[in-house]
C-alpha cells in the first residue's frame, strides 16, 4: 500500500477562521459600535448595508431578513399565489428551494438540470408549464448564472414570475445576446440569497436577503418580512418575523467590501485548479457558460465513473483533503417529497450527478502549492 505525501499545509473545505482573522479589527470596530449603541434590532447598520449590497449588484433595492429559507418563502409570497399553484424548481438543488413553496401550500414540479452547468434546464422548464404554473425558480448554482436569457423569455411568454435564488453567485453577472450585462438576481421580479457563513458574503451567524428593482415590490417586501405592518402595530398582510440582526448586517458590511477581492481570489484557485487538473482520466472540470461569470461557490468536478466517486473521496481524505458532495440525494427521492409522486429516473441528469459530483477545497486563501497537491492526489488516483 502507498504512503500519500503529506500536503504542504493543513487543508481546509474553507477557512473562515483565517479569513476573518485578516478582517479582525474592523469586526472588531463593528461589533463595538453595535454594543455602544445597543440597537441590536433594526438599527443603522442594516440599512445601511442594503444600501451598500445594493449599489453594488447595480442598484437593486435589497430587503434583508433572516436567512436564504425565509428569503426564497418570502418571494413566493409576494406573488400571491393563489393555493395549489405550481412552482418548477430544478431536481438538482438544495432542498429549502422545495421547501418554501410546500410551506405556503404551493406545488412544486421538478424539472431536471443541465448536464454541464448543473443548472436548471429552460427547455424542460417550459415543458412544464401549465394554467395552474405561477413561478420559476431558477437556482444559480455553485457560482454561474442559470440560462437567464432563455428563462427571461420563457417567464414573459407564459406570463409567469422568475424567480432567482441568488444564494451561491452572489456578484455574478450575465451578459445577454443584446450585450447588455446583468448582475445575478437583477433579471427576475425578486431574487433571493443566503448569507449563511459558508456563502461567498457570509455572516458569522444567519442571515439572508431578497433583490428587486421593483420599488413597490421591495415595499411589499419589507412589510411580509415585519409581520406584514407597513407602520408599528398597523397590519396590512399577513406576515413573517423574518430580520437580520443588527449585528449581523454590521459584520456584513466588513465584509462586503472586501467580496470583490475575494471573488478574484476564488476564480484564479479556480484556474489554478483547472491547469492541474486539465488531462486527467476519469474527471471532468465545472463547464463555464460563456455567458456568464463564475464565482466558485464551489469546485465541483465530475468522477466519470460513479462508481468510483465515493472511492476517491475517501482517498483524498486519507491525504489530508476535505471534500464534500452537494448533494448526494435528489430531492425527489427525499422521503419528505414522496407525496409529489415521482419516480427514480424520471430526472435522469440530477441523478447522474448526485452519484458522480465531488466538491473539492475551494476559499480564497488556498495557496498555489495547496492546488497542486489536491490535483496530484486526483491525478494518482
Amino acid at each position: 500500500m502507498s504512503i500519500l505525501p503529506a500536503p504542504p499545509a493543513p487543508i481546509h473545505l474553507l477557512d473562515l477562521a483565517a479569513e476573518h482573522a485578516a478582517l479582525q479589527p474592523a469586526l472588531d470596530e463593528a461589533l463595538r459600535e453595535v454594543m455602544d449603541a445597543a440597537a441590536f434590532i433594526q438599527g443603522p447598520a442594516v440599512g445601511a448595508f442594503a444600501a451598500e449590497l445594493g449599489q453594488y449588484l447595480g442598484g437593486a433595492h435589497v430587503v434583508p431578513c433572516a436567512n436564504g429559507t425565509d428569503a426564497l418563502t418570502l418571494a413566493l409570497m409576494s406573488l400571491e399565489l393563489p393555493a395549489g399553484a405550481e412552482v418548477i424548481v430544478p431536481a438538482f438543488t438544495y432542498v429549502a428551494t422545495l421547501e418554501a413553496a410546500a410551506l405556503l401550500g404551493l406545488k412544486p414540479v421538478l424539472v431536471d438540470v443541465r448536464p454541464d452547468t448543473f443548472n436548471i434546464d429552460p427547455a424542460a422548464a417550459e415543458a412544464a408549464i401549465t394554467p395552474r404554473t405561477g413561478a420559476i425558480v431558477a437556482v444559480h448554482l455553485f457560482g454561474q448564472c442559470a440560462d437567464l436569457e432563455a428563462l427571461k423569455a420563457i417567464s414573459a411568454r407564459h406570463g409567469v414570475a422568475l424567480i432567482e435564488d441568488n444564494a451561491q453567485a452572489i456578484g455574478a453577472t450575465f451578459q445577454f445576446a443584446s450585450g447588455e450585462t446583468a448582475f445575478a438576481g437583477a433579471v427576475g421580479e425578486v431574487s433571493t440569497t443566503s448569507f449563511f457563513p459558508s456563502k461567498n458574503l457570509g455572516c458569522l451567524g444567519d442571515g439572508g436577503a431578497l433583490l428587486t428593482r421593483d420599488t413597490a415590490r421591495a415595499t411589499l417586501l419589507q412589510q411580509l418580512a415585519n409581520h406584514g405592518q407597513s407602520r408599528k402595530y398597523h397590519h396590512q398582510r399577513i406576515g413573517l418575523n423574518s430580520r437580520l440582526d443588527t449585528l449581523q448586517a454590521a459584520l456584513l458590511r466588513v465584509k462586503l467590501r472586501q467580496l470583490p477581492h475575494n471573488t478574484a481570489a476564488r476564480q484564479a484557485v479556480a484556474a489554478r485548479y483547472d491547469a492541474a487538473l486539465a488531462g486527467t482520466a476519469g474527471i471532468a472540470v465545472p463547464a463555464r457558460d460563456a455567458r456568464s461569470t463564475h464565482v466558485f461557490h464551489q469546485y465541483t468536478i465530475q468522477v466519470t465513473d460513479a462508481e468510483r466517486r465515493d472511492d476517491l473521496q475517501r482517498f483524498l481524505k486519507g491525504g489530508g483533503v476535505p471534500t464534500m458532495i452537494y448533494y448526494p440525494l435528489p430531492v425527489h427521492a427525499q422521503p419528505a417529497y414522496a407525496y409529489l409522486g415521482y419516480r427514480a429516473g424520471q430526472f435522469p441528469v440530477a441523478e447522474q450527478l448526485c452519484g458522480s459530483v465531488l466538491s473539492l477545497p475551494i476559499h480564497p486563501l488556498l495557496t498555489v502549492e495547496q492546488v497542486a497537491y489536491v490535483a496530484q492526489l486526483i491525478s494518482g488516483f
